[in-house]
């Protein structure tokens, strides 16, 4: 990938598979609250804790409820894995930032699980407004960079990632690692791990 491209990725589903951890916490949500059995199935990838238990569980407080799910999670990384080429991404590639839907916390301790180094630039919740699949994150990212927009590439896997992305005037490389390619329109590219990003970006940028 030529160096004047900077690289904003996604963390769940992305640099690492959190599957394991992500569902079991859901599932011990909602059967702390009394939600229907099939809560995990329906959870919103891509998306805050807080996002993902106001629809899920709108008479409760998203904000309490979403913290309550992150602490949990960042509890509870059994099953927190790299993806293959991950650590070789995040290792070797500059510029490259972190633009993630967890919390700090919940970040850090996936980033630990799976043995990836935190990258320089981490964009969480906590640093903007308007999550995914507002393109503020992803801005803030590029900004962070020093990078503008038609300078960056995005790794996504999740709709409201590939919608930010795309919203974000940026390239977009989708991971077919939770969603399929028909849920995830928009992408320039379509891979299953960050190893096959060298290829495809070869391939695009041609």
């Amino acid at each position: 990938m030529p160096p004047a491209f900077a690289i904003l990725s996604d963390l769940d589903g992305t640099l690492v598979d959190s599957k394991a951890s992500v569902d079991a916490a859901y599932r011990w949500w909602a059967e702390l609250r009394g939600l229907p059995a099939d809560t995990v199935d329906r959870v919103p990838h891509g998306r805050t804790s807080a996002d993902a238990a106001a629809l899920l569980a709108p008479h409760l407080d998203a904000d309490e409820e979403g913290a309550l799910l992150d602490r949990r999670q960042a509890e509870d990384t059994v099953g927190v894995v790299a993806l293959p080429g991950a650590c070789e991404l995040l290792a070797t590639h500059e510029p490259i930032a972190v633009v993630t839907s967890c919390r700090v916390p919940l970040a850090r301790a996936r980033l630990r699980a799976a043995g990836l180094p935190e990258p320089t630039v981490l964009i969480t919740p906590e640093l903007v407004r308007n999550g995914k699949p507002h393109p503020e994150p992803y801005l803030m990212g590029a900004e962070r960079l020093g990078a503008r927009p038609a300078e960056c590439v995005v790794l996504e896997d999740a709709p409201a990632g590939v919608q930010a992305g795309i919203a974000a005037g940026m390239r977009v490389v989708a991971l077919l690692t939770t969603h399929s390619r028909a849920e995830l329109p928009g992408a320039e590219a379509y891979i299953s791990s960050p190893r096959e990003l060298g290829p495809a970006l070869a391939e695009l940028m041609g």
